[in-house]
């Protein structure tokens, strides 16, 4: 199964489809949520879905919030300015940063976008990894990819009462 963060609409759709069949089988929920790297709360929620509105509730439905407002000929302009470099845009150094892409795109389209928002964008777009990727059961700097030998500070023996005298 694919990690969460590179599934898009289609593949969380069948992986919903996929957990109902197991639950509808006798599979219990954290059996589910293990089988399919979801928290026990998603495959509660997936339970209740499918006792409340059937296999139907677990369809993809029409997205919420605010439409891009970007084109998807915007969206290619972008990846591509953002492959030309920085320095091709009129920055001093060819590394994008944020609120030099926010810059680029506000130039070039005429659309702000904060520096932040940029940053969405940038990985929504395949622009850049995620420094942090959420992996159950691990700190979030061994799934990052950092060393895993992660420094422990020495735990106090008057911490637990421990000290001398007692």
């Amino acid at each position: 199964m694919l990690a969460p963060h590179t599934l898009n609409r289609d593949d969380m759709e069948n992986r919903r489809l996929a957990a109902a069949r197991d639950l509808l089988n006798g599979s219990t929920q954290s059996q589910v949520a293990r089988r399919y790297s979801v928290s026990r709360t998603t495959a509660s929620r997936w339970f209740r879905s499918i006792v409340v509105k059937g296999v139907d509730g677990m369809k993809k439905r029409r997205a919420t919030g605010r439409p891009s407002r970007l084109t998807s000929d915007q969206v290619d302009s972008i990846r591509r300015m953002y492959q030309e470099g920085a320095c091709a845009h009129g920055f001093p150094s060819d590394r994008w940063t944020t609120a030099k892409l926010a810059d680029a795109i506000n130039r070039s389209l005429g659309i702000r976008y904060d520096q932040d928002h940029v940053g969405r964008l940038m990985h929504k777009f395949g622009l850049r990894e995620r420094r942090f990727v959420y992996a159950p059961g691990l700190p979030q700097v061994m799934a990052a990819g950092l060393p895993q030998q992660i420094p422990v500070p020495p735990i106090s023996a008057h911490r637990f009462g421990l000290h001398a005298g007692l």
